[in-house]
């Protein structure tokens, strides 16, 4: 058997975590040009089965277009059996498109309850979600009934989540999950992949990167067991790669002569990139303008992480304006009246006027 197993689709998400409305549209395109490649993949290698771990799209944002679009999709194969769990971004409840929309004859969407479809020699197991939270996994109680079949398992989940905001998604322990016996365990909800060549229990990631904060390469995995043998690999989908570029501004000596920095680095205008600036710097940074001078056109978010280089202590003996000025700064940063962040933003403003 052959299957493409993909997750964290989020069709029509908002892209709101990169604050880019040209941005979000265009990555919205990037989904179903991806999922357009899962489907000529699936078509071209004759993959028997396809496994949609949850949050194929959001509840929230989806328009029934988009539904149209993936259905159609499905439609150009046939004889690919789809098998879908719903996650907490799309859940099946009374109003989903899960619920109330004629999917194609090939799709099959599972309940919250575990439950199996038997094909050939093939059993497909699957559990969903029926709120946007699932606190008792039905896993926890689920005996595996024949293990001389292939056995897979489809579910949207957090594995081993430590955090008590993960423990209300479907969470699950590795060492349960791993005792059951399944050959393949197609999961999905964590956007980054963990995926291995040897593993079975898998994150394929989300399909493609939501933003900064799912750097890599996004796609999907693709396997096949033969006698109960797995080989698997992952496939990159995603064209639009989000990148970190650290630039350290300490040789630096103003606003525009950083600016000049950012526009001559050679970036791939493949990619989307965040600057961080690092070091030491005595001029005030004003994100908001820096930015308005930027010209390369995928740098998409510039943030300050770096520090005064004033030795503000040696500052506050001098008995000069400048000095009784840092004396009282130093006073407000002691008192913890006021933000730390705010303080500092004073200290730099009230230096750069001082030095004019």
């Amino acid at each position: 058997m052959k299957f493409v197993h993909i997750a964290d689709m989020h069709f029509d998400t908002s892209f709101a975590q990169i604050n880019d409305n040209e941005l979000g549209n265009s990555r919205r395109l990037e989904q179903r040009k991806a999922f357009k490649k899962v489907i000529e993949y699936i078509k071209e290698n004759n993959v028997d089965y396809l496994f949609i771990a949850g949050d194929f799209y959001e509840h929230k944002y989806i328009r029934e277009s988009t539904i149209e679009f993936i259905n159609k999709l499905f439609k150009e194969i046939e004889n690919t059996k789809v098998f879908i769990t719903p996650g907490n971004h799309d859940p099946l409840i009374k109003n989903s498109f899960y619920s109330k929309y004629n999917w194609n004859k090939n799709v099959y969407i599972f309940d919250s309850k575990i439950s199996c479809i038997s094909d050939s020699e093939v059993n497909i197991y699957g559990y969903g979600f029926d709120d946007f939270y699932y606190k008792n996994p039905a896993i926890n109680e689920f005996v595996l009934e024949d293990k001389s079949k292939t056995n897979i398992l489809i579910t949207h989940g957090s594995l081993d989540g430590g955090y008590d905001d993960e423990r209300v998604y479907n969470p699950m322990f590795s060492s349960k999950v791993r005792q059951l016996g399944f050959d393949y365990i197609a999961l999905g909800h964590i956007h980054k992949s963990n995926y291995t060549e040897s593993e079975n229990v898998v994150y394929p990631g989300s399909t493609i990167s939501m933003g900064f904060d799912e750097l890599g390469s996004h796609g999907m995995v693709v396997g096949e067991i033969i006698d109960k043998k797995l080989k698997t690999k992952f496939i990159p989908l995603d064209e639009g790669e989000f990148k970190i570029y650290d630039l350290d501004i300490s040789e630096l000596e103003s606003i525009e002569t950083i600016a000049d920095t950012i526009n001559d680095l050679m970036l791939d205008s493949n990619k989307f990139y965040e600057i961080t600036l690092t070091g030491n710097r005595n001029f005030e940074i004003d994100i908001y303008n820096l930015k308005k001078m930027i010209v390369q056109h995928n740098v998409i978010k510039i943030k300050d992480k770096t520090k005064l280089a004033y030795n503000l202590e040696e500052m506050a003996q001098n008995n000069t304006l400048k000095g009784l000025f840092v004396k009282k700064i130093l006073e407000r940063l002691n008192d913890g009246e006021y933000d730390r962040e705010t303080v500092e933003k004073a200290l730099e403003i009230g230096l750069e006027i001082l030095e004019k």
